[in-house]
Order: C-alpha cells, then structure tokens, then sequence
C-alpha cells in the first residue's frame, strides 16, 4: 500500500488505539475519564449508540444520522437499513420526524446544510450535510445512511468502557433459572451469555455448537461477518486503497470500485495492524515529550495569566493617568474662567455705580447743585475745581461710551476635535505583526538599501523604524558589538542607510508601530559590507561599443550579446578550428586612484562572459586591432584563460579578467585563493553566483572577485595599474550583464 496513506490509514485505525486504552484502563493502567472523550458521539454528546462510519472516518451515532437526515416516518430506511446492517439491534420504535424547534436548532448549529432542505416541507429530504468531526461534506446519495458501515470496532469497545465503568455491575447468565448466577462468556453466535454450567449444558462437547464463538461476558453482540453495505448479501473480503474502505468482490468485479486498486483483507489487516502498532509504540514513548511540553504549556499559560493581569494594571495606570490629566485641567480651566468671571462683574458694576452717579438724583449731580449755591468767590473754585473733573470724566465717558469688560467668554472655549478624533482613533486590538526583511531585494555597500515586507494584516500600520549595529570580530553580542542606531520613521517598505564602514558585518532588524504600540522585532540579518566605497558608472556606447551585436539597454544599465549574420558569416571560419572574438564594453567612468567596488549580474544563459578591469592602453588595443580568426593561445594578453595566460602569471599585466558561463566561474590555475588551491579541474570550477563583485584597489595593484550575496573572495591577483582602470567585459554568444542597480542610481539621477 501507498506510504503517503500513512496518517489515513492510522485514522482508521484509531479505534485500535483506544481498544488498547480500554485494556489498559481494566487494568487500572489509565483513568476511565481518560478515554471517554473517544467515546462521545459529537453530535448528541454522548456514549455512541451503535456507530456508523462516515465517509471522513468519523462516526456518529445511527440515530443522529437519521436525525441529521430528517427522513420522514415512511422512509425506506426503517423497512431495510437493518438487513442492510447485519447484526444490528431488534426492532425498535420509529423516530418520530422532529419538530420544527428540533429543525431550527439544527440548521441554525450548521449540523445540516441546505441543499434539499425547505422550511415549508412536511418531509425534508437531505442527503448532504457537514461532518461533525472535520466538517467536511458528506454526500450520502440516495441510498442514505444504508451506505454506511457500523463501526462494530468502536461499538465492542464502547461496551467495555461501559463494563469498566460499571466495575461492580456483573453480567448475568440469560439461562440461568433463579437466582441468576454471574456470567463467565458470551456466545457470539447465540447472542447470549453464560455461566459455567448454562455454557457446557447448551453447548455440548460434539455438537455444532460447541464450535460456536464465545468471548468474556458482554452486552454487545456484533455479527461474525461484516457485509457489504451496497451487495447485501455479500461478505467484505477485499480492502480499497483509493477510497480506504472495506469492499466485496462485486463492487470490484462490476461496481463503484472496478477501476480501483484493492489488496486482500488479510493484506491490509496486516499494513495497517503494523502501522497502528508502530504509531501507538511512538506515542508511548513519546509519553515523557507529551509531559514535557504539557508543563511547558501550563508554564505559558500562567505567564498568559500575569502578563494579561500585568497589562491590565497597566492599562488602568495610563487611563486614569489621562483621567487625572483631564481632571487637573479641568479644574485649572474652571478656576481661570471663574476669577475672570468675577473681575469682569466687579468691573462692570462699578462702570454701572459711575454711570449712576450722573443721574439727576444721584450723589454727584446733587452735590454739584448744592457746590452752585456757594456764594464765596475763593471756596467755590476751591471746591468745584475737583467737582469739574469729576464731572468731565463723566461727559466724556458719555460720549465715547464702552464697556469695562467683555461678557464673553469665547477665549476660554475649547476646540478638541484633534484630541477627540486621537481618543476615537486609539486601537486595542493589540500589537501589529512584524514585518520580514527582504534579502532578495536588499543591498548593503558603503550605503545599504534594506527592504522589507509588511505582515499580511487587516489593519495599516503608522510607520516603521529600523535598527543596525555593527557586529564585532567575535560576533558577540554582548562584548563585540555596539548599540544599535534607529531610524527615522519610515513611511514605506524600505529605506537607506547611510555610512556604514567598509568590510565590516552589519546586523539589520526592523518593527512596526501603530497607534503607539510597537510591534515585535523581525528575525535579524547580517550584511557583510564590501572592502571599499560604491563605484558608479554606467555602460560606454561611444568607446569601442558594437552596436551589431552589442544591445545595450536605455538606461545603459544592462548588456546583451546577441548572435546576427556577423556570427554567421563566421562560421565558415569554425572549420579551421579558429573562433570568434570577444564583444568588448567598458565602463564610462575610470578609475586613477583609490578603492573602489562595484557589483553586476551575469544572466545564467550566458555561454561566455569576461569580466574584470583593464587599463585604457590595452583596450584601445582590444577594440582597434581585433583578432577574430586567430586563436588566442598566440597571445596571452588577449584576455582569455589560456595555457599562456597561466605561464606568464608572475607578469604584472594592465589587464585581469575572470571567466564566466554556461552557469560556473572558471577560476585561473595561478589563482592564490586558498578556496581554490591546487590545480584540480574540480576545484577550479565553481557554481556562478547570482551577483559578483569587483573590488579595485588602485595604489596596492590588486584586483579581487567576491561573491556578492556572502561576500566571499572567489580569486584575487596582481594588476599593473599604470594608466586608468576601466570596468571591462567581453562577451561571445548569446550572453547578457545586468549593473547593480545600486551602482547605477547615483548617476542615473543626474541624466
């Protein structure tokens, strides 16, 4: 049998398993309220009343299947389920059809589904309904539940939990005449139990019967044979692979199962007996692990308990932090408007007492008539001096009447639409998701452009903020690695690092904030920054370039060697044993001085690709004077890695190229690279990587090759840097170069 039926096939037989439980709890190995949760139907919650099993290897109890099925009182079932159900119980009284009541809580539960299910009908009809178990569908076709095996396995084991729990409840012989004694066997053909004397009394030693089955005393008889549930009169003796159910030879010869591989019942009692065994032995043994991490669980479960309390307090600490905020400006609010309120009414009623005063009956208009009486020159200016100010004041206040106060108290309305909308705005569905750091999209040089993808979440975040620090030589954290440096926030799924030193290893990590509340950390990852600053340049269309078979992209970022009729007309030349000569294109920029290092793709397809740095001398003799039909063993400056290449290794030459195709790195016989030593043909070809770096540094004369993904050095040599370097390469057949795109930014934004 298939061995990808595993889980299945120990799904079906699980009831093995509890079979041993079952045994074990006699044997007071395991507590009965162990095994109970087994033995429940999902449906009426309770001990399985003869089970059937689903098409899904779950069982549920014959009569809640008929409930689920709602089939009407005259339903075909009653009248030949159980002939179809060898074994099964003796007449019984007809379910009546549920009410309405049962049917609403039915549907309404998703134990039935609707097709075929009308309110308005007397007799519903439903032959399609979710499992129980896996709510999976379970179509039971026209047939209805006669489809469907009892799970004689489970009933048998059902009954001896039931025995086991009874304990000191005894089976009685059927035969005995009062007093009854206590049964000591069952006969599994009688259908009936037995003492000792009833037993060698109706089963004779030489007759038929005593040929009969017996077992230990129990309730429950099931049939000796199981039979077919679609050929009623046909035993089951072979075992379907594809539907992993039990089958007659009908149902193979000519039935649903003709196209089906089956294997004899012997065969796969066999499989599975095995597999069960083996997978109940792992679970044994895997007892101490299951316990373990029980205690583990119920440690995380009192760590949920504190922290959420913890939380809780926490909560409450911040809101009525806020309240007592709210409360102390209130108060202060409420204090400022009432001492304005009452200077504003002090003033205002003094302005009213002045006013009254002008007033024919008032004190200063009387006074300044009884002052008009004054006969004497000398008191009268005296006293009406003063008197005539006073008086002014008030004809002039007359005229140029105004308020002493504002009796309104628009200063102290406030407008708290912002705090409001904050207050509505706040989330408590809890922490945002972190987001994942893209290696495939992230690049670390002098500067580093780290990406990341936001976690798949129904709520928008407000930002991110993202951390690096440089690790040490150790790489330990705790003594050779600095603090780590933050970010601005970050509105978008990347951003730029600036100033990062060179050669160095970088850990990167990244979280999310929302509303105020920071997510977790993603995973850190580490860069290894190259050994010099980024160099920038772009592809040179003007300098030797073959526009007939060099393409070069718009932007001058990418180049492709394309096979047109120059390489046709060629071809008369292959017979001679001669080839074709390498394309050439440089870099726009040259190097006089310094570090520097840049990185490019080679596209996998590639048949031969030449890559590296040169000096302008010798590519002015490269592109000017072209030797397509000689072999290029004749000259060893010709940039190919040849037998005279190798001789001449010790030669500082203006030019070092690497070779680069068909998806491999040809490393050079000279290389000094220790990942390469010796000269094994094996050990000079490695797999391309998916990005190469070119490292340049000038004044030391000396070129290197990195992996640029690890940052591993793949060959380095001697170069003779006497005039200015240019980035070179050199491509034959069907080939293309892609440039960083980080290489190119800095001077694609200036065009």
């Amino acid at each position: 049998m298939s061995d990808t039926a595993d889980t299945e096939e120990n799904q079906d037989m699980l009831p093995g398993l509890v079979e041993q439980i079952v045994q074990r709890i006699t044997a007071g190995e395991v507590p009965i309220k162990n095994i109970e949760r087994e033995l429940i139907c999902p449906i009426c919650k309770e001990l399985f009343t003869h089970p059937l099993i689903l098409p899904c290897q779950h069982s549920v109890c014959h009569k809640c299947v008929r409930e689920l099925l709602l089939l009407n009182h005259e339903d075909s079932f009653d009248a030949g389920s159980e002939c179809s159900l060898p074994g099964s119980p003796g007449p019984r009284s007809r379910v009546p059809s549920p009410s309405m009541e049962r049917l609403d809580r039915l549907a309404r539960s998703g134990s039935i589904s609707s097709p075929g299910w009308r309110r308005g009908s007397v007799t519903p009809r439903i032959t399609a309904f979710p499992c129980p178990g896996c709510q999976h569908d379970v179509d039971l076709g026209e047939r209805g539940v006669s489809m469907l095996f009892r799970n004689f396995t489970l009933e048998s084991i059902v009954e001896r939990y039931r025995q086991a729990a009874r304990a000191a409840v005894a089976i009685m012989c059927n035969m005995c005449k009062p007093p009854q004694q206590e049964a000591t066997k069952s006969c599994m053909d009688c259908k009936a139990s037995y003492c000792n004397e009833c037993f060698k009394f109706h089963h004779p030693w030489g007759t038929p019967k005593a040929q009969h089955e017996y077992v230990g005393p129990t309730m429950n008889f099931r049939p000796k044979v199981l039979m077919c549930p679609e050929h009623e009169m046909e035993k089951v003796n072979m075992y379907c692979e594809v539907c992993r159910r039990p089958v007659c030879h009908l149902c193979k010869l000519g039935g649903s199962h003709a196209n089906h591989k089956v294997t004899t019942m012997s065969s796969a009692y066999k499989i599975l007996k095995e597999k069960l065994s083996k997978a109940i032995h792992y679970l044994i043994s895997k007892e101490d692990q299951v316990k373990t991490q029980i205690s583990h669980l119920e440690v995380l479960i009192n760590e949920t308990e504190e922290n959420g309390q913890l939380a809780e307090r926490r909560t409450n600490e911040h809101f009525e932090r806020l309240l007592e905020i709210l409360q102390e400006r209130k108060f202060e609010m409420l204090r400022s408007i009432e001492q304005s309120r009452t200077g504003r009414l002090d003033q205002l009623r003094g302005q009213v007492d002045e006013y009254q005063g002008m007033l024919e009956n008032s004190g200063l208009v009387g006074y300044a008539q009884e002052v008009l009486k004054e006969t004497d020159q000398s008191c009268f200016v005296q006293t009406a001096k003063q008197l005539h100010t006073r008086i002014a004041k008030s004809t002039e206040s007359l005229r140029t009447f105004h308020p002493v106060a504002d009796p309104s108290f628009d200063e102290f309305v406030l407008d708290t639409s912002r705090e409001e909308t904050l207050l509505k705005e706040l989330c408590f569905g809890g922490v945002p998701d972190p987001p994942i750091i893209d290696l495939s999209r992230s690049r670390v040089y002098n500067e580093g452009l780290v990406c990341w993808q936001l976690a798949e979440d129904t709520l928008a975040t407000d930002y991110q903020v993202l951390e690096y620090r440089k690790l040490g030589v150790e790489k330990d954290e705790e003594e050779g690695s600095s603090h780590w440096c933050s970010t601005v926030p970050v509105y978008g799924p990347s951003t730029v690092v600036c100033d990062l030193e060179a050669n160095s290893l970088y850990s990167f990590r990244v979280r999310s904030c929302r509303n105020s509340l920071y997510s977790p950390y993603s995973p850190e990852v580490t860069f290894h920054t190259p050994p010099a600053p980024v160099f920038g340049f772009l592809f040179n269309d003007k300098c030797g370039f073959s526009s007939e078979r060099l393409t070069l992209s718009k932007l001058r970022d990418s180049v492709e060697s394309v096979a047109g009729m120059a390489f046709l007309l060629a071809a008369e030349r292959v017979q001679t044993g001669s080839y074709m000569g390498l394309d050439y294109i440089i870099g726009d920029t040259g190097i006089s001085q310094g570090r520097h290092y840049w990185t490019f793709r080679v596209e996998p397809h590639s048949y031969l690709v030449k890559v590296g740095v040169a000096s302008d001398s010798k590519l002015l003799e490269w592109i000017h004077n072209p030797r397509d039909s000689s072999s290029p063993r004749y000259d060893h400056d010709s940039g190919h890695d040849s037998g005279s290449e190798d001789t001449c290794y010790d030669l500082s030459q203006p030019f070092t190229l690497l070779t680069v195709g068909m998806g491999k790195v040809l490393i050079p016989k000279a290389s000094i690279s220790s990942a390469t030593a010796g000269n094994d043909h094996g050990n000079r070809v490695l797999p391309m990587p998916q990005r190469i770096g070119v490292y340049l540094d000038y004044e030391a004369g000396r070129v290197y090759f990195y992996d640029a993904n690890t940052m591993r050095c793949l060959y380095e040599r001697q170069v003779d840097c006497t005039g200015t370097m240019y980035p070179a390469f050199g491509l034959m057949g069907s080939g293309k170069v892609h440039l960083e795109e980080f290489i190119t930014a800095k001077r694609l934004s200036y065009m």
